[in-house]
């Protein structure tokens, strides 16, 4: 009597255990479709596997893009470039390729040279890159009000992005900060 309850028991574990490996399967697709849905934002182009990108978790959603964001107006030295522009020494929200080509994502950068068909930025993250030398703080409070700490500037290599990948001029850089970029000899800042 004792084996035949057994044989009973063990196909009721299995069926348990296929249900609850699906529910937990249907949450997690569930989840990255909501997730990869919510983060498109126009213009942008939707990357393969950004988990692989990022090393496991997810990017960082863009910044908005709203009226938490002050406008600011050119420099008024500026007048022989095109309003709405970026000129070197500003910082620009911008549809940023990755590296690896895959995709791309809106987010701060700082403009190095700039011409008529585009310019080369670095990378601006809020993810914390205290521990790296290829890395500097970056202060946020001029061009960023809402962020809750500075933010990291990448130095390693220079984008060369098109103009039409300019979303929005966020503000200068911190003058200290644009100076020590500009000494840096292998980073085309003329």
């Amino acid at each position: 009597m004792g084996r035949r309850q057994v044989e009973v028991a063990m196909p009721d574990a299995l069926l348990w255990a296929v249900a609850i490996l699906l529910a937990v399967a249907a949450g997690w697709a569930w989840n990255s479709w909501r997730h990869r849905v919510a983060n498109r934002r126009p213009g942008t182009r939707s990357g393969r596997g950004t988990t692989a990108r990022t090393g496991g978790r997810r990017p960082a959603p863009p910044r908005p893009r709203g009226a938490d964001r002050p406008a600011t107006a050119p420099r008024s030295g500026d007048a022989d470039r095109k309003a709405g522009t970026p000129a070197p020494g500003e910082i620009w929200w911008a549809d940023v390729p990755y590296t690896d080509g895959s995709g791309s994502k809106v987010r701060p950068c700082l403009v190095l040279r700039a011409d008529s068909r585009g310019a080369d930025v670095l990378k601006i993250t809020s993810q914390d890159k205290s521990d790296r030398d290829d890395h500097v703080r970056i202060p946020t409070q001029n061009w960023d009000p809402g962020a809750e700490h500075d933010s990291y500037l990448n130095l390693t290599e220079p984008i060369r992005i098109s103009s039409a990948a300019f979303a929005d001029h966020a503000g200068r850089c911190d003058a200290d900060l644009w100076q020590k970029v500009r000494s840096l000899r292998h980073l085309p800042t003329r």
